[in-house]
């Protein structure tokens, strides 16, 4: 069995090196580091319009600091409206409710098509208003987005209920309805795919939706907006606001018009939005919060392929994912080694303009960010951990970070609690599997965790028994549309993606109906 593992390892692990490689290097088209910019308001009925206040926001360029251009910026009066518009594309006779289950996974696959067809339009957008690098937005990011709009549009007309055998002379069956009103709140870090993970099994499901964009990448959500206007989606079924948290997201969360709020984002508002919820009418909440996942490196693991899986769990997108593998556990035995060679790691990675295909990092998303970032490397360092890489800005002009790396981090340290959201790297020593898994278990979180090793035994246990809601065994930011994703703990409730995606979006309904006997 452990040399099964050992080839599942070694595909798995270097075929995800493979690919990442391969983004770095694959012909892509040339990019426009300034593409125009076409929709900068709200977007509700399928018409842009200005802000109810005539507020907008400045939406910044993380590469240079400078501004883009300004954005419509919506609060509870456009929150308002879209909620209404959103209530009556759902009302019974309505063209949405009416509309066919198959002709919903039509023009869901239509929005899918629309987005290959401007695909590097959306890359190059995505760059400039995100950070990340143009390669990753096109050849991942992107891909992502693409597959998830296709499963779920392959969902929308197997949405099934069952019959059920109850006792008596009744038929008995389910219809899986969908929930109404949406209201998705999503993060700044994957733009295009978290505005995909919620839009898709929502609309694939029959239900209506306003979503609010982040403020701080809010160019992609809109230009998506418009390609499913031009797919056929009829008005009031997708509405989209840029805004602020504290306004347009709060008017979301209180809305007594609106049936199930999504959030992803930190694990702080993510407790607001469920307090709004609860305190309004009830509404249904799923969340997907915060994470500071453990990296189990054993001590049989392949070193070079470790480190090249812990430097990916870690640097991928500037650090900025919440499966980040931050708190990264290294065998005592090999412990000097990997060291040594993540610190040589961080060193070749390459940051800068992320339109330059030679660059693998890209800026942090804000200033704010950034000095967040640098005050917990700060911390590392007050607290006795030994800085081996890294620990400063990059440059001078826009919000880049050096690839850090920090070793001898203990479990107490502010660095290896708190979810730092950067590129900052933690390596910490273990010498058995119980102490590492009860180690890993002392954390309010409970996104994902990984574990490298070549004996099945040691993978199954790890798996079995840390308490996260994905455990990736010698691989890392393995994700599919068909899979589930969600977390333990405060890392939120309730499941993204796959077929227990669908679960948020439906209500079961029971249907009896008396059978009358047979005549005599």
């Amino acid at each position: 069995m452990s040399a099964i593992l050992k080839l599942g390892r070694a595909r798995s692990a270097w075929g995800l090196l493979r690919t990442q490689k391969a983004c770095m290097s694959v012909a892509l088209p040339q990019p426009n580091p300034q593409p125009n910019i076409q929709y900068n308001k709200v977007f509700i009925n399928n018409e842009w319009r200005d802000a109810v206040s005539g507020k907008t926001f400045p939406t910044i360029n993380p590469s240079t600091g400078e501004v883009i251009c300004h954005v419509a910026e919506g609060d509870k009066a456009d929150v308002d409206i879209a909620v209404k518009a959103a209530t009556d594309a759902f009302k019974l006779g309505s063209p949405w409710r009416r509309m066919d289950a198959g002709e919903r996974g039509y023009m869901m696959n239509k929005v899918a098509d629309l987005i290959e067809r401007d695909r590097k339009y959306l890359a190059e957008l995505e760059t400039l208003d995100n950070g990340k690098p143009y390669n990753v937005a096109f050849s991942t990011d992107l891909e992502l987005t693409l597959r998830c709009y296709r499963y779920y549009a392959g969902w929308a007309d197997k949405n099934q209920g069952k019959t059920i055998p109850i006792w008596g002379d009744f038929f008995s069956y389910t219809r899986h309805e969908p929930v109404g009103v949406c209201g998705q709140i999503i993060p700044w870090n994957f733009p295009l795919l978290m505005q995909a993970w919620k839009l898709a099994p929502a609309l694939a499901t029959g239900n209506v939706v306003v979503m609010k964009l982040a403020e701080q990448t809010p160019l992609t959500g809109l230009y998506i907006a418009s390609l499913f206007k031009e797919a056929g989606y009829p008005e009031g079924v997708l509405n989209v606001i840029p805004g602020y948290g504290p306004t347009a997201g709060a008017a979301i969360s209180k809305h007594m018009d609106v049936h199930k709020v999504a959030f992803t984002g930190s694990t702080e508002v993510g407790q607001i939005v469920a307090a709004d919820a609860a305190t309004s009418n009830l509404k249904r909440v799923t969340l997907e919060l915060g994470g500071k996942s453990p990296n189990i490196i054993c001590a049989d693991a392949d070193v070079d392929m470790a480190v090249e899986q812990a430097h990916f769990g870690l640097f991928f997108n500037m650090g900025q994912c919440c499966t980040a593998g931050s708190r990264t556990y290294i065998h005592e035995s090999i412990y000097d080694k990997f060291v040594e060679k993540s610190m040589e790691r961080a060193l070749k990675r390459s940051v800068g303009n992320p339109f330059d295909s030679k660059n693998e990092q890209g800026p942090q998303i804000d200033e704010e960010q950034m000095n967040k970032i640098l005050a917990l490397i700060n911390s590392g360092k007050q607290e006795g951990a030994t800085l081996m890489a890294g620990g400063k800005r990059a440059g001078d002009k826009g919000y880049f970070i050096e690839p850090t790396v920090f070793k001898d981090v203990s479990d107490n340290m502010t660095i290896a609690r708190e979810e730092i959201f950067g590129p900052v790297q933690q390596l910490m020593k273990f010498k058995t599997i119980d102490e590492v898994i009860e180690r890993s278990n002392i954390n309010k979180y409970g996104l994902a965790a990984a574990v490298v090793t070549n004996d099945l035994n040691t993978a199954l246990q790890v798996a079995n028994s840390v308490r996260a809601g994905t455990v990736w065994v010698n691989c890392y930011d393995v994700f599919d549309s068909c899979a589930p994703f969600g977390g333990y703990n405060m890392s939120g409730n309730g499941r993204e993606l796959g077929e227990y995606g669908l679960e948020a979006y439906t209500e079961v309904k029971h249907v009896v109906i008396k059978v009358p006997p047979k005549n005599s």
